[in-house]
């Protein structure tokens, strides 16, 4: 059965804050950002981690995947190295974590398959990819900026196991106009987290965000869809907009808590 977690930083409060938060909400997994602040790697010793690991548990929660996503240019040769290697040491911090998952935005997808953009981008999922099969953690691009079919055309590319999805229903709404029903089964092979967020695209071409429920996204036929293809992963929810941001995630919660009593 399908997991609904949240993104902690969307509390916007502390970390150790925003888990009691989610305990107390019900929900049962933690996808922070590792970017920056606290749980960055590099502020962060093994002691530091074992601390960190332990504090979730003994709330009830698990780490569902971490956020590793910080601009890196994978469309980029030779001068992307340092971001490469520290979304490497990402993948070290999630194994520390207890979770398998890392996630981040690798840029649009270019429409020329030839061009040197994308034959970097394929090297640069190969390179972290790579490192995901050796030491076991999957390395999943966030969706949006392209359709599917591009997408899954750039991983099928890459040459390793390790390059997976993290599946945004709401950015495909809100940024290619991709159906996100006809998204997972498209993408059915390569899904290992997904986020629960909701929104649509306005006619300039713009977007806006809203709480789940509200936007474009049919979250009845979605999770349908994620059951049939034998999805039984995280259901994120993130909320990275509005002033009433505690209130929109324990709505979230309720309202897939909802469509997943239906659906199992």
């Amino acid at each position: 059965m399908m997991k609904i977690g949240v993104i902690p930083d969307s509390f916007q409060v502390p970390f150790k804050e925003a888990v009691v938060l989610a305990r107390d909400m019900g929900v049962q997994g933690l996808q922070p950002y590792v970017t920056r602040g606290e749980l960055a790697p590099e502020n962060l010793s093994k002691e530091d981690r074992r601390d960190i690991l332990q504090y979730v548990r003994d709330n009830g929660l698990v780490f569902s995947a971490l956020c590793a996503d910080f601009g890196l240019h994978f469309n980029e040769k030779g001068t992307n190295e340092e971001g490469i290697k520290r979304t490497m040491a990402m993948m070290d911090l999630a194994l520390d974590f207890g979770t398998h998952v890392i996630t981040t935005h690798i840029g649009k997808v270019p429409e020329d398959e030839n061009c040197e953009a994308y034959c970097n981008m394929v090297a640069t999922i190969e390179r972290l990819g790579r490192y995901g099969d050796e030491i076991g953690v999957s390395f999943a691009t966030e969706t949006g900026p392209e359709k599917a079919l591009p997408l899954r055309s750039i991983l099928e590319k890459a040459d390793t196991k390790s390059a997976k999805v993290n599946l945004d229903p709401a950015n495909f709404v809100m940024c290619s106009a991709q159906d996100p029903v006809e998204a997972v089964h498209i993408l059915k092979d390569y899904i290992v987290h997904t986020h629960a967020k909701d929104g649509v695209m306005n006619p300039d071409g713009s977007y806006t965000e809203y709480r789940l429920g509200d936007g474009g996204v049919p979250f009845p036929e979605y999770l349908a869809a994620l059951k049939e293809i034998g999805y039984d992963g995280f259901l994120t929810i993130e909320r990275e907009a509005g002033a009433t941001r505690f209130d929109d995630i324990k709505h979230a919660v309720s309202f897939l808590s909802a469509i997943l009593e239906k659906l199992y």
